[in-house]
């Protein structure tokens, strides 16, 4: 019973040996690895570009959203007070409340008029002052 509990011992000590020669690299062999964990220049610079990219259509949809607000403020038809705009890529959507129900389609009419407006999705409501 001695012998197996020394060969036991023997092939564990084997195993565990082996497996120290398993893990262990020189520094030559991680110099390649961490270089190609990281991005490349071009992916990086192409990131850049689509950061810029987002940037400048966030801006123009700003713009184009006061753009609509203004031309909607500047009529004397509507009431302004409860309407939110918001615009992407052309498309505008005007969302809210107004107090008369010939407001809902003079608001998409104006809005339409602007300049830069593709499409636009009314989603006004009626409420009238006071409640």
């Amino acid at each position: 019973m001695k012998a197996i509990q020394i060969f036991k011992l023997a092939a564990a000590t084997a195993l565990v040996a082996a497996s120290f020669q398993v893990y262990a690299q020189d520094a030559a062999s991680e110099a390649p690895a961490a270089m190609a964990s990281g991005p490349t220049a071009a992916a990086q610079h192409q990131v850049t570009q689509s950061k810029a990219a987002l940037r400048q259509a966030r801006a123009a949809n700003r713009a184009l959203s006061r753009k609509v607000r203004s031309a909607l403020s500047r009529d004397r038809q509507i009431s302004v007070s409860n309407i939110t705009v918001r615009a992407k890529d052309g498309a505008v959507i005007l969302q809210g409340s107004v107090p008369e129900a010939s407001q809902i389609q003079r608001a998409e009419d104006v809005a339409k008029g602007v300049e830069g407006v593709t499409s636009v999705r009314n989603a006004l409501t009626i409420r009238p002052v006071g409640t």
